[in-house]
């Protein structure tokens, strides 16, 4: 998950101040995406932020922007057109490779798809392009407004309402999708492409997946978003997308950096922002989520920290029992190790002493079962117990740890940590 939503401006295609996020992962940068929102839509959409944020959380950092004319940008819409759409992507990716690493991924949304296909070949970093219910031409967007099509023509420029706010669109617009053509742009960009597509998008029909998928050359791959809506309004929907990218493009942009000869003694947390109790877990290569259960308020997307302990034990005691078994050159069988935590009153605790019972309060309680596969060797059951108890996490929670801690400054001013961006959901209910 980010680890922090960066703020960032850059200039777009006709000068103008585009404004943008930047969702960094929390430990090392594996690549930079660049993501281009649908027809109308902004970076705060609700799909843009969640796969932004869950690319984060498997080390990808996300740069996603308002085109020239929406959102939070400078501008004016009725100015722009395809074109400037794909020259604006262009300065981001500008932008990303002077300040921080040229994109190695590209990620288009709707209209936003096809200004991906349209300006891959032209920067050259990039190694993989996904596109989300995109259509197969930008023309295709003029279905959106088609009832004002003649009048546009006619008059040069007609005001009319897109997902409920009205938008000016002059025949210049008309005039350049028309002429834009992608199916040679799609055949020589040299790119691995995955074209994700619901074989349900109410405004985008399957069949352009289809003649994407067609135009392109090999890598290729298709994944049906199957039952997702065009905005990919269900955070589920969103996040498989986000999980299948990250999962594809690691072919493309490589494996997180080994650990390394030495154990990891840093293990590095921070909230998401993406819910109540959500935090990004990294240690070494690893990137994990840390969550509460939804009866708790938390969207279960992880472990909770106990289920993490709990894992802890159980792992180390498996891990304890093989070194010793190798080690004595035992045939044990293959380890499974269960662990169950409570709380329990210190007085019905049965194995403590008496003067613990007699105190208030509760205890932490681990239940742990080992199953060793095949059995327990005769005369062995009472070793396994002991070197189970021998396990280096079972001392430390039976010792006395301690635990220091310190505060250090904060970068939080440069993170948008609480922008209330949930408001520009309400206003866009329809983009292409």
């Amino acid at each position: 998950m980010s680890d922090s939503i960066l703020r960032v401006d850059f200039q777009g295609h006709s000068g103008d101040a585009l404004s943008a996020r930047l969702d960094m992962p929390l430990g090392p940068v594996r690549a930079y995406a660049l993501f281009a929102h649908c027809f109308t839509c902004s970076k705060d959409l609700q799909a843009a932020r969640t796969i932004a944020n869950c690319l984060a959380g498997q080390g990808i950092a996300v740069l996603r922007f308002d085109f020239t004319g929406l959102g939070s940008s400078e501008g004016e819409f009725a100015s722009t057109n395809f074109s400037s759409n794909v020259a604006d992507l262009k300065s981001a990716a500008d932008y990303l490779r002077t300040n921080f690493a040229a994109p190695k991924i590209l990620i288009g949304h709707s209209l936003g798809g096809a200004a991906v296909l349209a300006v891959a070949r032209d920067i050259p970093e990039v190694k993989a392009v996904v596109t989300i219910a995109a259509p197969a031409e930008a023309s295709h967007v003029e279905k959106q407004f088609a009832a004002h099509v003649d009048d546009i023509e006619a008059e040069g420029a007609v005001a009319v309402k897109l997902a409920g706010r009205p938008f000016t669109i002059r025949r210049q617009f008309l005039e350049d999708i028309r002429g834009t053509r992608l199916t040679d742009r799609i055949a020589t960009m040299r790119k691995a492409l995955m074209v994700m597509h619901s074989p349900v998008d109410e405004f985008v029909g399957i069949d352009n997946a289809s003649a994407i998928f067609t135009a392109a050359r090999h890598p290729k791959s298709f994944v049906s978003l199957d039952g997702a809506d065009h905005l990919l309004t269900k955070r589920a929907d969103a996040e498989f997308a986000a999980e299948v990218v990250a999962g594809w493009a690691t072919r493309y942009i490589g494996q997180e950096k080994p650990q390394g000869e030495t154990a990891i003694e840093h293990v590095g947390v921070r909230e998401t922002l993406g819910g109540t109790f959500q935090n990004a877990v990294h240690a070494g290569r690893h990137r994990l989520t840390a969550d509460e259960p939804e009866s708790v308020g938390g969207l279960d997307s992880g472990p909770s920290p106990y289920d993490f302990l709990s894992a802890a034990l159980a792992s180390c005691t498996s891990m304890t029992l093989r070194m010793y078994a190798d080690r004595k050159k035992l045939d044990l069988g293959r380890i499974t190790v269960d662990v169950a935590h409570q709380k329990v009153h210190f007085k019905d605790c049965e194995s403590c002493a008496e003067d613990e019972r007699a105190r208030d309060g509760k205890i932490d309680w681990f239940t742990r079962r080992i199953h060793i596969e095949g059995g327990v060797p005769d005369g062995l059951e009472a070793k396994v117990l002991e070197i189970a108890d021998k396990c280096p996490v079972h001392r430390t929670l039976k010792a006395s740890s301690k635990v220091a801690t310190t505060l250090v400054e904060s970068d939080a001013a440069t993170r948008d940590a609480a922008d209330p961006i949930d408001r520009a959901e309400a206003s866009v209910k329809n983009g292409v």
